[in-house]
């Protein structure tokens, strides 16, 4: 199996704009907050490190975990890709059709319901898992067993408290008795998808970083303030630290709430970390 890593030192890529451009961007293993005017190319960059990443999981199809203008550097070193996952705030209407009419009863309408699905999916097979251990641990004749036990379950009880609190104005809840992700409301039962775009994104954030299971991975974010009030964007970064201080963060960004909370020190300028070359053939220009 390849080795991965614990978090992504460096990005060089080559050969942006026409030729124009090289970018040499070094790395926090925490937070790193890319900002810039728009179209000055952040979102090209952020593409440029998910095109490189996926290409890097598979094993051996280039020497070094090189990707073909892009180059990396893992700690520790002889790791040879990284475990990612990617949120994106644009949402969309889906294409009605046979697949999508009939999956959750017909409630998957947009790409933010799409992905709340595939979650679902993902957090029944997480809780399944968590049971799995506890009641291992509890049938151990371990003394310290059952605070281990008690430990499995931390992460999920963060999480459930975390989405009641930031969730409380509405007065949702969720339903803490139901395997499926459930709210109530009023004593109503609300699906994830009913919710507004904001709650949906912002769901979606925490149910990724939940489902990492407090491992080391890297998480691509490109303007995640999108659809979500001001105070959710002060406290985002914190949050997700909260439930798995081990992701290392690369956010895109044009809210200065965001990083209010702290997280200054992180913001790296995409003029900061531009170096002009001579113009030549290459053509490779998009705008964020």
């Amino acid at each position: 199996m390849a080795k991965a890593a614990q978090y992504i030192k460096s990005i060089e890529i080559n050969s942006l704009w026409n030729g124009r451009k090289h970018i040499v961007w070094n790395l926090n293993p925490g937070v790193n907050v890319l900002s810039g005017v728009n179209g000055v190319g952040k979102s090209t960059i952020l593409n440029k490190m998910i095109n490189a990443l996926r290409q890097k999981a598979k094993p051996g199809e280039y020497e070094n975990g090189d990707f073909p203008g892009v180059t990396m550097k893992f700690e520790p070193e002889d790791a040879v890709m990284a475990h990612f996952d990617i949120v994106r705030s644009f949402d969309s209407t889906l294409l009605t059709g046979s697949v999508v009419d009939k999956i959750a009863d017909g409630r998957v309408r947009s790409e933010l319901d799409w992905t709340l699905y595939e979650l679902q999916r993902r957090y029944l097979n997480y809780q399944v898992d968590i049971g799995n251990k506890m009641i291992a641990l509890l049938s151990s004749s371990d003394e310290n067993a059952r605070q281990a036990a008690m430990d499995v379950s931390k992460s999920k009880t963060r999480f459930l408290d975390i989405v009641d609190s930031l969730f409380q104005d509405t007065y949702k809840k969720i339903d803490r008795n139901s395997n499926e992700l459930q709210f109530l409301q009023y004593g109503e039962e609300l699906p994830p998808y009913k919710l507004s775009s904001g709650e949906k994104q912002l769901l979606i954030i925490l149910l990724t970083v939940l489902l990492e299971e407090n491992q080391h991975y890297v998480l691509l974010m490109d303007e995640p303030e999108i659809s979500l009030h001001v105070e959710w964007q002060q406290k985002l970064v914190d949050i997700i630290r909260q439930l798995n201080p081990n992701a290392q963060i690369i956010l895109t960004t044009h809210s200065p709430a965001v990083i209010m909370n702290g997280w200054m020190d992180t913001v790296t300028d995409v003029a900061d970390i531009t170096i002009d070359e001579p113009e030549n053939a290459s053509s490779e220009c998009h705008a964020d």
